[in-house]
């Protein structure tokens, strides 16, 4: 009998020493992919100074700005990693080398990114902030320990106005348990404050995926080869070849008079865009035919497709909610993988959940980063200073930690929350998922409709050459039909 305690007990302590090694493994791997990543957007000029403390405390920084980004990528990749080893474990259930990819680490690793996310934005993000703007007390000795000592400082003083901010919002909210729970500070208002961290990064997806879904196609396309049916790309670079080089020779005058009566200014954008136009209709050239007329159609079809199905599985949570209970979004303790799959469709319906998230999660990226309020957000290469890095950070943290609810609550999977991902206080509400479906889907499809129309009349406009016009050409001059029409007409 002790034996078997003792055998028991060594399972346990090998599983827990085992998932230990893959969680450290998986986050090492991410922190030095984030690390790569940052370095090349920060501006190296805040990194080489003479000041040495200057350049420590920028790299201290930069290590948690690191840290929270791996967060967020794990927080991204959470609900991918846990579909995807459930149908690892059902197509291999008695495999000895899938024995380690079970619930247990899967609920390990839910945890963790939950614990690391929180403490990102509570505490890391914000030390951060204050780490780098602080230069130690009046009358302190100074030194990198100077500014650790008024970072904390500040980080409490800061802890302790949010919490009085969470104390006020329960109390309006919920009279009887503030009161009661006013000592009580682990088990009510740190889950609160998380609750509306939560619903924030949400409401937050609501808002900048749909916008980012219509921006995918505009974005994708500026990064691919557009298709010209009736362009001969010889003939146009060419021309504008020769437009640069006499933009170039302006630009290079050395005689008084010409300095005198050319707006440089004016000229030097001017030429910036004519190289642009340039190297782009050298990719043209360079494209192959397939590359030229296939990829960039193939392209656009594969987004509205996938942006088609977002909005299709959206529309049967919300006749899942009116007829079924279970539809609603809620927590489990036990993910029990390998049992069932969470897609009716098997595997390749679980295939197509993990795009959809990750879809999804790139489009709100696109989105978030394309709106007027975050557009100044945007870094740039080599350019980017350290405040501009920490808001990006907290930004992407906000976003992909509310990923799982957000997947969960619009129906693009199956797979209920673990932990205290589940635990949100709003998430029981039926009516504030039933709005959030509604709302969502009717965001998408208003843009959606809006931006593939005139889009596609914008593209066959270019491809037809009709934008070399000498008229204005808009949505009230061609009628689509008629443009339609006489572009068969021509290709006939």
């Amino acid at each position: 009998m002790e034996t078997d305690e003792v055998s028991i007990r060594e399972q346990l302590f090998h599983n827990r020493v085992r998932e230990t090694i893959i969680c450290v493994l998986l986050f090492t791997c991410l922190y030095m992919v984030c690390y790569l990543i940052l370095t090349h957007f920060k501006k190296t000029a805040e990194f080489i100074t003479d000041d040495i403390e200057d350049a420590t405390v920028n790299k201290i920084a930069l290590w948690l700005c690191t840290f929270t980004l791996s967060v967020a990528v794990c927080a991204v990749l959470l609900l991918p990693i846990s579909i995807l080893s459930n149908e690892v474990l059902l197509t291999f259930p008695h495999s000895y080398y899938m024995e380690w990819l079970n619930g247990s680490l899967i609920h390990g690793l839910w945890n963790l990114v939950f614990l690391f996310s929180n403490l990102s934005l509570v505490f890391l993000m914000p030390f951060a902030y204050f780490f780098t703007e602080s230069e130690g007390f009046a009358g302190s000795k100074k030194g990198v320990m100077a500014r650790v000592y008024e970072a904390v400082v500040l980080l409490i003083l800061l802890a302790l106005l949010v919490l009085g901010i969470v104390w006020v919002a329960s109390a309006l909210l919920h009279d009887n348990v503030a009161r009661q729970s006013l000592y009580d500070l682990w088990e009510y208002y740190l889950p609160y404050l998380y609750s509306g961290i939560s619903l924030f990064g949400v409401l937050l997806l609501l808002l900048c995926t749909p916008f980012g879904l219509s921006r995918m196609f505009s974005v994708t396309g500026s990064l691919l080869v557009k298709p010209r049916l009736l362009e001969d790309i010889e003939d146009t670079l060419s021309c504008t070849v020769f437009e640069e080089d006499s933009l170039f020779r302006k630009l290079n005058c050395g005689s008084p008079s010409c300095w005198v009566k050319l707006n440089m200014e004016a000229m030097r954008k001017e030429y910036l865009a004519v190289q642009s136009r340039r190297v782009a209709l050298e990719m043209r050239r360079k494209a192959s035919p397939w590359q030229r007329n296939l990829g960039y159609p193939l392209a656009m079809l594969i987004l509205l497709a996938l942006t088609v199905m977002c909005v299709l599985m959206v529309c049967f949570n919300v006749l899942e909610l009116l007829l079924d209970e279970t539809a609603m979004p809620r927590g489990m303790e036990d993910p029990h993988l390998g049992m069932a799959s969470f897609s009716m469709f098997g595997s390749l319906g679980a295939a197509v959940q993990v795009v959809l998230i990750l879809y999804l999660m790139v489009s709100s990226v696109v989105g978030f980063y394309s709106s007027p309020l975050f557009c100044g957000l945007l870094p740039r290469m080599k350019d980017t200073n350290l405040t501009q890095i920490i808001a990006n950070c907290v930004s992407l943290l906000i976003l992909s930690s509310a990923l799982p609810v957000f997947s969960r609550t619009l129906g693009i999977t199956r797979f209920d929350l673990l932990g205290d991902f589940g635990r949100y206080n709003w998430l029981g509400n039926f009516y504030v998922v039933f709005l959030y479906n509604m709302m969502f889907a009717g965001l998408t499809s208003a843009s959606l409709t809006k931006t593939v129309t005139w889009a596609v009349r914008r593209e066959l406009i270019r491809a037809f050459g009709l934008d070399r016009l000498p008229i204005t050409v808009s949505r009230s001059t061609i009628p689509f039909k008629l443009l339609l029409a006489s572009g068969l007409s021509k290709i006939q």
